[in-house]
């Protein structure tokens, strides 16, 4: 592709952190045509589909669900938006997830920017891209399970912050403890506990835990 082709891509980015969309959106001003951000999931959906740019460069951790949210609110009414993952992590966990929810790659924060560039385009062009590291994660989750579905319908329903919470739940957290760890109220985990609970039509934390270990996720 020429450079007047890279040029002509539409990108736009979801992160909530200002500073760092701006170094994203000036590194790659003269690659790419940067037509849009968001800082929160909402604005986010609702600014995706009324500008339907070509590429959406997205952060995995936000405070209202991340990532994940995104994708799970995109995915189906706009098939034809291509999802790159840029976040700071790079646990497994993260990058699997993105990928069972759609996103066609995902690079860390430590990209160059002409390398941003050239992952957007790939994307842009139906390829799948990884950080190196990154992409071992991927492959050692479906040849431990080659068997497996891309998809599972029933984790999907779940956001980001869920199955963070989940995950330490099934850990043997306490509440007070997973509140520590993800600084957030012990309020706010008992929502989430519930909300994971209604979703998987469980009744217990016991149960979550079984479910959660037969899913690999502890």
């Amino acid at each position: 592709m020429s450079t007047e082709e890279t040029q002509r891509l539409r990108v736009f980015l979801v992160d909530d952190h200002a500073m760092f969309r701006a170094g994203v959106r000036a590194e790659l001003g003269l690659h790419v045509d940067v037509v849009g951000e968001a800082s929160a999931v909402a604005e986010a959906v609702q600014k995706i589909s009324a500008l339907e740019p070509d590429v959406v460069l997205l952060d995995v951790h936000m405070p209202d669900g991340g990532g994940r949210a995104v994708l799970d609110a995109m995915r189906r009414s706009h098939p034809q938006v291509r999802f790159l993952a840029l976040s700071v992590s790079d646990a497994a966990e993260d990058v699997i997830g993105l990928i069972r929810a759609g996103a066609r790659g995902y690079v860390t924060k430590t990209i160059s920017p002409d390398e941003l560039a050239d992952a957007i385009r790939r994307v842009a062009d139906g390829d799948a891209v990884f950080s190196p590291r990154l992409a071992g994660f991927v492959l050692d989750a479906f040849a431990a399970r080659p068997d497996a579905p891309v998809a599972d319908p029933e984790l999907d329903q779940l956001t980001n912050r869920e199955r963070e919470v989940l995950r330490l739940l099934a850990r043997g957290y306490a509440y007070k403890e997973i509140a520590k760890e993800l600084f957030i109220s012990i309020k706010t985990v008992e929502t989430h506990v519930s909300n994971v609970l209604r979703k998987l039509q469980m009744s217990n934390r016991y149960e979550l835990s079984r479910w959660a270990a037969d899913r690999r996720l502890v």
